[in-house]
């Protein structure tokens, strides 16, 4: 697929957020920033939240929210940058809220009842300002922690989960009627529903699980971050194999292939939602292309 660059020399860029005024914000997780792009290369530092800020939204107060990680090691290798471990000077994992006129960082949310948040990964928020978020939980030399997939209610400093004990949960995204949750789980390459009986209320789908798998790879891909399309389906960036795998609510799914095997998000923008950037994390590129179909406006993203 034919693309623009938008902005290079990212270290490790993920998050993006599609603004009105035509600039884009990422993250750079490795540089622990927040950094504003336009065409043509112009990039600006609005906020150094410090840790690992990993995804971004615009809240219902018009703040920037953001999921920080806490950090990762990361390793230089032909020409990549790749995270790794939790790092030393690991700073436990946040949600934060980000003044976009000042650049200041208010740390909303760091425990889940008595459980610290470890790796929060992802966030979206529906059209009454619930807000959900994925933990990826964080790994080590020898082990890893489990993740799950929480609630904040809209006002409410105050985190609920949704569910726990999955291996690594990352993207999150809401169907266009908000009654059901996606999330993507990266180790095991599969996407994940969560039917929802009220916001923050998931049905039970099995005896066994809350969750109801809408679909899982047969090859070697990890998933990222994701963002859904006007119609529903699930645009999940796709590493190794790196690009954006689209999946259906049936489970079918399709592939578009971009030259950077840390493909780690997609956003959608423009006058028909019809224009997609992408994080070319591992070389540390924002792209610019032109979708097969439109992805769904977020809310309050004006």
């Amino acid at each position: 697929m034919e693309f623009e660059v938008i902005a290079e020399g990212l270290r490790f860029p993920e998050g993006p957020v599609v603004m009105s005024d035509g600039s884009v914000i990422v993250v750079e997780i490795e540089s622990r920033k927040i950094t504003r792009c336009w065409a043509g290369g112009k990039k600006e530092v609005i906020a150094e939240p410090g840790g690992g800020p990993n995804g971004l939204a615009i809240g219902p107060d018009g703040a920037l929210w953001c999921t920080n990680n806490g950090g990762f090691v990361y390793h230089e290798r032909d020409g990549l940058l790749i995270p790794g471990h939790a790092p030393d000077d690991y700073s436990g994992g946040r949600i934060e809220r980000i003044d976009l006129s000042s650049g200041k960082v208010e740390v909303v949310a760091t425990y889940c009842a008595d459980r610290p948040l470890m790796g929060p990964n992802d966030l979206v928020f529906d059209k009454a300002g619930n807000l959900y978020f994925t933990d990826l939980g964080k790994t080590y030399s020898t082990h890893r922690d489990t993740g799950g997939i929480y609630f904040m209610a809209a006002g409410s400093d105050v985190v609920q989960e949704l569910d726990y004990n999955h291996i690594s949960p990352n993207g999150i995204g809401l169907s266009p009627d908000e009654k059901t949750v996606y999330f993507a789980d990266t180790m095991t390459a599969r996407v994940w529903a969560y039917d929802l009986e009220s916001p923050g209320v998931a049905k039970q789908a099995t005896p066994f699980t809350k969750g109801r798998l809408v679909t899982g790879m047969s090859d070697l891909r990890y998933f990222d971050s994701l963002a859904i399309s006007a119609a529903g389906n699930v645009c999940v960036a796709t590493i190794l194999q790196g690009g954006i795998t689209t999946v259906k609510p049936d489970g079918s799914h399709s592939h578009i292939a971009f030259p950077d095997p840390f493909v780690t998000n997609i956003a959608f923008g423009g006058e028909d939602m019809m224009d997609a950037y992408v994080t070319l994390s591992g070389t540390g590129k924002l792209i610019k292309c032109r979708w097969p179909e439109p992805g769904l406006k977020l809310n309050f993203n004006a």
